[in-house]
Order: structure tokens, then sequence, then C-alpha cells
């Protein structure tokens, strides 16, 4: 029942959106603004040759970036939530690093690690890294104290803590960040790929259309990244329901 809400709502929102350019672009009536009548054909040409190149390359960095960076922040949380005098240690640091916006450190990684998919896949890393890093220790550390001495009382040591008490509980609050985080990974994708590359979205929409005043073909790609970040989003979605349904089921 919940899937088919947020499936009509989703449905509705993409309706809502499409009359809304269409009305802009009667308004507006410039080439700057084409109707989505005349984008919309263009996107799906475009998406079964170039633009659908551009396409996969974006979403390969992303979701090499979302690999990474929970491979990485959600073992540190856990273990942060787990060990108040190691996190007693870090969270100043974590403190000071959390609210700096990312992308300006674009700059220092292409510096440190050349100009490379590897380079723009770790800045999106780092942003994501963050965001689960410290919902993940929240999440550990507010776990009951009664739960956790139950399963001790049972033999339980700190390696089944881990894996029966601790990484269940936080498995949503992973999957939560990772779905807030989405919009931000694909915006700094988007800079990311502005230049120093010769695929990705964000390539395809400067470079390759906006700069040659390539309107119509500039919306199909911006048309692509709205694409992947929702895609992204309701894929991280339906797992979020599904653990939460194996979780309360078990």
């Amino acid at each position: 029942m919940k899937k088919k809400a947020t499936l009509f709502s989703t449905m509705t929102g993409v309706l809502m959106f499409f009359c809304l350019w269409q009305l802009l672009s009667l308004v507006v009536n410039r080439p700057i603004l084409p109707s989505p009548i005349e984008v919309v054909p263009l996107f799906f040409r475009d998406m079964a040759g170039d633009l659908g190149l551009h396409f996969l390359a974006s979403a390969a960095r992303v979701l090499a970036a979302v690999l990474l960076a929970t491979l990485f922040a959600a073992p540190i949380g856990l273990a942060l939530g787990q060990m108040p005098k190691l996190d007693l240690i870090f969270s100043p640091l974590i403190a000071i690093i959390y609210p700096i916006p990312k992308i300006i450190f674009l700059p220092v990684i292409y510096v440190l690690m050349g100009i490379s998919d590897f380079s723009k896949i770790t800045l999106i890393a780092i942003i994501i890294f963050f965001q689960i890093l410290v919902v993940v220790r929240d999440e550990a550390s507010g776990l009951r104290r009664e739960l956790i001495l139950s399963v001790k009382s049972l033999g339980a040591g700190r390696r089944a803590l881990f894996r029966y008490v601790y990484l269940p509980a936080s498995l949503p609050a992973v999957l939560t960040a990772l779905r807030v985080s989405v919009g931000t990974a694909v915006a700094v994708l988007f800079i990311a790929e502005q230049s120093l590359t010769s695929y990705g979205l964000g390539y395809y929409i400067v470079i390759e259309t906006y700069q040659v005043l390539l309107y119509a073909e500039m919306y199909t790609g911006i048309m692509g990244m709205g694409l992947l970040g929702v895609l992204l989003y309701f894929a991280i979605y339906s797992i979020e329901l599904k653990v939460g349904k194996h979780l309360f089921i078990r």
C-alpha cells in the first residue's frame, strides 16, 4: 500500500512538473526554454546514443562513491557508537569537518590524486561518508543500555553485539542517510564533471550543449541528471522498505 501511494505521488509530481514546464515555456517564449513536447522525444532518442553513455558514466561514478563511502563510514560509525571514549577523541574533529561544504576540497583532491574518475568519486564519497558516519554513530550510541546488557548476559562478545545488535539497528539509519545524501551527491557530481573530463552528464550539459547554444539538448542532459537522482533515491528507498519489513518481521 505504501509503495502504491508513493508511486501515485511520484507520477502526480512528474505530471505537475511537466505542466508547469509547458506553461513557463509558453510564457517565456524564447529558445532558452524549449517546450517539454520538444525536449522529451529528443531525450528518449538521445538516451539510446551519446546521452546514454554520459548517463552511464555519471551513474557509475555515483554508485562507486556510494559503495566506497558506505564500506568505510558504517563500520567507523558503529565503532564510535560502541566506544564512547574513542568517540570523545574524534567528536571535535568530526564536528569541525562535518559542516564544511566538501566541494571546496575539489582542487586539493585533484592536486593530491590527479585528475581522474577516482578523484571525482573520492570527492562524492567524502560527502556521503560524513553523513553516514554521523547518523550511524548517533544511532549506535542511542541504543538502549538494557538491550545491550541483556544480550551480553547471554554471553555475547563485542563481535556478536556488532553483528546481532548494532548492525541491524543501524542499517535503516545507513539507508536513510544514503537516501537523503543522493541529491547532494548528484549536485557535486555535476560540478565535478563540468571540466577535465570527456564523459558525464555535467560535461554534456555545460560543454557539449550549453556552451554551443544547443538548448533543447541541454535540457535532455538536465533531465538525465534529474532521472539519475530520482532512480538512486527510489532504489535506496525500496531497499529501505524491504530492510524495515524484514527487521519488523524478525
